[in-house]
């Protein structure tokens, strides 16, 4: 069977310097590094799934971030009705990830059972824990448990052949990462498992994390998963819009991570 497509679509920014990306600071002199948001989609044939959904508009501009488009806007411009998709995977429930579950009416969300225990257990009672999450968010997909749309994971899962989902935990206590099988070998969506390719290459972690031994393994198994580090797709990086191919019409705003890397 034919490998899947996989695009990135970014739909945020946030203006930020390197210090601010790694536990170790390196000179806080040194040039800017930004974040870049995006959301993904895994397409083969009439088959689709979205991972992630973004964070609101609302729940963006409460924490300074520039919206570049509604995430809802995005995915229409790659030809994806948001209210026919099935199955959307969040790969965990901080708010950049996991807004906007209103969009996907139809869709059954795919979750780690431990990320759901996690956003509403007892570490929430901490400022500094709960931070990155949205209280809306985490209210939206109670309701979807609710409402039996809410499909819980507890560890690895196949969604569909060459789709596969991994508990990695570390950023988030039950993150998951994606791998899918494409023409050029596996692609693995890190999501937060990795901001940006400089925190695996560097060994140096992003500075928001719940468990760091987790989240250093967890870049060991995005390298076994991939089978290469180039084909390792992490979170918020900007050089991921750099390295792959422009989707024609998105104004370099969708990259198509199935096609060779142009360097």
């Amino acid at each position: 069977m034919a490998g899947w497509e996989v695009f990135a679509l970014r739909y945020a920014v946030h203006e930020r310097r390197a210090f601010e990306n790694f536990i170790r600071a390196p000179d806080p002199h040194d040039a800017p590094m930004p974040m870049d948001y995006f959301v993904w989609v895994v397409r083969r044939g009439g088959r689709v799934v979205v991972v992630d959904t973004g964070f609101t508009p609302e729940g963006g501009a409460k924490r300074g971030r520039t919206l570049i488009r509604p995430v809802e806007a995005a995915l229409r411009q790659l030809g994806i009705a948001p209210e026919t998709v099935e199955d959307v995977v969040i790969t965990h429930l901080h708010y950049d990830h996991a807004g906007n579950l209103d969009l996907f009416p139809k869709a059954r969300f795919h979750l780690q059972e431990a990320e759901m225990g996690f956003a509403t257990g007892r570490h929430m009672c901490q400022a500094c824990i709960r931070y990155p999450f949205d209280v809306e968010d985490v209210v939206r997909m109670v309701r979807a448990v609710y409402a039996e749309r809410v499909v819980f994971h507890d560890g690895d899962a196949e969604l569909d052949e060459g789709l596969t989902l991994h508990k990695v935990g570390g950023h988030s206590a039950g993150l998951q990462m994606v791998r899918v099988e494409t023409a050029r070998g596996p692609i693995v969506l890190a999501s937060d498992a990795a901001h940006f390719m400089a925190n695996i290459e560097r060994q140096n972690p992003f500075p928001i994390f719940f468990d760091l031994g987790a989240l250093a393994q967890g870049w060991r198994a995005a390298r076994r998963l991939a089978g290469a580090e180039e084909r390792i797709i992490a979170g918020h990086d900007p050089l991921v819009r750099e390295i792959y191919p422009t989707v024609e019409g998105s104004e370099g705003e969708t990259v198509a991570l199935h096609l060779p890397p142009l360097r």
